[in-house]
C-alpha cells in the first residue's frame, strides 16, 4: 500500500458523510471512490465530498483496483456478499454495524478477514466516547477491584418526542419498526451498542443471558403504509458476566425525556465507575478511596480518545489489527441471536464459547 492509503466508501447514504469528513481529515487517508447502486445520489455525495470517482456496483470499482482499502456503509443484509467480495479481493474493510445480521453470518466474515490476514474492523461509534476508554483503563488498573455488578441502559424516545422528527411520516424511521423493511428492532438497533459498551468497559464477555421483548401498539392496524410494526421497542435483559457479576441491561425507544443516552454503571468490590455518553460526549463518575464510606461520586477529567476512523487508519499504517474487530462484533451478534431465542423460549441462555 502506498504512504497515503486511498479510500473507498461503499454505499451513501446514512452515515456515510460522517466517514467521507472524517476520513478526509486524517493525513494518511484520501477518500478517492464512492459506491452505490443509486448512482445519483453517489454523485451528489461525491461532489459534495470532493471524491474523484463515481461507480454504480463494487463490481465497476472493484475493476478499477484505485482503491487500497474500504468502509462499508451499505445496508445490515448486504454486509457479508460485499465485505467477503471486497476481502476476496485483498481489501482491507471497516464495516458499519451491525457486522452481519446473524452470527453465522458474522462468524463467516471474521473467518474469512482472519485467514486473509487483513486489517477489520466494526463501527462500534461509542469506542470513541473519552469516558468508556477511561473506565476501561481503570478496569483493567484494578481500581474498582473485582467487578460484582452491572447496570446499564440504552434510551431513546423518537417513539414519543419530535426531537429528530415526526417517526409516522418519515421513512428513515419508520422501516426500524418493520422486519419486512430489514429491522430487527431496538434489539438491534441500539442494542449493539450497550452490550458492546457493558463488554467493553468490563473488559469481560456476557456468560448467559435472559431477555424480554415488547412490541407496544403504535397506530391503528398496527401498520403506515407498507410498514407494519411488529419488531421490538423495548428490551430488558438480566446478563451474568463471564466473572459471576450479574447485571441488568435495557434498552428502548419509549424512554420519553431521553435523548440519545447510554448509561452504564460498574460496581466493584474497592470502587464504582459511572459513566454517561451521547453521540456527541460523555462523562466519568467516580466512587473510589474513602469515597466509598460515604457514597460519594466525584468527577473525572478524560482525555480525548481516537475516533474508530482513526484507529482504522493507524490498523492500515501499522498492519496491527485495530479494535473493535470482526470477532467481537460477531461475539455481540451472538448475543443479539440469544436475546431473539431467550424471548421466544422464556428461558434462559448459556453463551457457549
Amino acid at each position: 500500500m502506498s504512504a497515503e492509503h486511498r479510500i473507498l466508501i461503499l454505499g451513501t447514504g446514512g452515515i456515510a458523510p460522517r466517514h467521507a469528513e472524517h476520513f478526509a481529515s486524517i493525513p494518511t487517508c484520501k477518500v478517492v471512490a464512492a459506491v452505490d447502486m443509486n448512482v445519483e445520489r453517489a454523485r451528489l455525495f461525491a461532489a459534495e465530498h470532493a471524491i474523484p470517482n463515481v461507480f454504480s456496483s463494487l463490481d465497476e470499482a472493484l475493476a478499477w483496483n484505485g482503491f487500497d482499502a474500504a468502509v462499508n456503509a451499505t445496508p445490515d443484509a448486504v454486509h457479508k456478499a460485499t465485505t467477503m467480495q471486497l476481502l476476496s479481493a485483498g481489501k482491507p474493510v471497516f464495516c458499519e454495524k451491525p457486522l452481519a445480521v446473524n452470527h453465522p453470518d458474522a462468524l463467516a466474515m471474521t473467518r474469512a478477514a482472519e485467514e486473509s490476514g487483513l486489517v477489520n474492523m466494526v463501527n462500534l461509534t461509542y469506542r470513541n466516547a473519552h469516558a468508556l476508554q477511561m473506565a476501561r483503563r481503570m478496569v483493567d488498573e484494578g481500581r474498582i477491584g473485582t467487578i460484582r455488578h452491572v447496570d446499564a441502559n440504552y434510551l431513546q424516545s423518537w417513539l414519543t418526542g419530535k426531537h429528530w422528527g415526526d417517526w409516522r411520516t418519515e421513512d428513515r424511521w419508520l422501516w426500524r419498526l418493520s422486519s419486512a423493511h430489514g429491522s430487527t428492532g431496538v434489539l438491534g438497533d441500539i442494542g449493539i451498542h450497550i452490550l458492546d459498551f457493558v463488554t467493553f468497559g468490563c473488559g469481560q464477555g456476557i456468560a448467559a443471558l435472559q431477555a424480554r421483548m415488547k412490541t407496544f401498539d403504535k397506530a391503528e392496524g398496527g401498520a403506515i403504509g407498507a410498514y407494519r410494526f411488529d419488531v421490538n421497542d423495548s428490551v430488558a435483559m438480566t446478563v451474568e458476566m463471564e466473572n459471576g457479576a450479574l447485571g441488568v441491561v435495557h434498552m428502548s425507544r419509549y424512554a420519553t425525556g431521553n435523548l440519545n443516552d447510554l448509561h452504564l454503571t460498574i460496581y466493584g468490590e474497592t470502587g464504582a465507575l459511572r459513566i454517561w455518553a451521547n453521540q456527541l460526549t460523555s462523562t466519568l463518575d467516580v466512587c473510589l478511596g474513602a469515597d466509598v464510606d460515604t457514597a460519594t461520586w466525584k468527577r473525572v477529567e478524560c482525555p480525548v480518545t481516537p475516533r474508530n476512523e482513526h484507529r482504522f487508519a493507524m490498523a492500515l499504517m501499522t498492519g496491527e489489527n485495530g479494535q473493535p474487530d470482526f470477532r467481537h462484533a460477531a461475539e455481540i451478534q451472538k448475543l443479539l441471536d440469544l436475546c431473539i431465542v431467550s424471548d421466544r423460549e422464556g428461558r434462559r441462555m448459556e453463551v457457549a464459547a
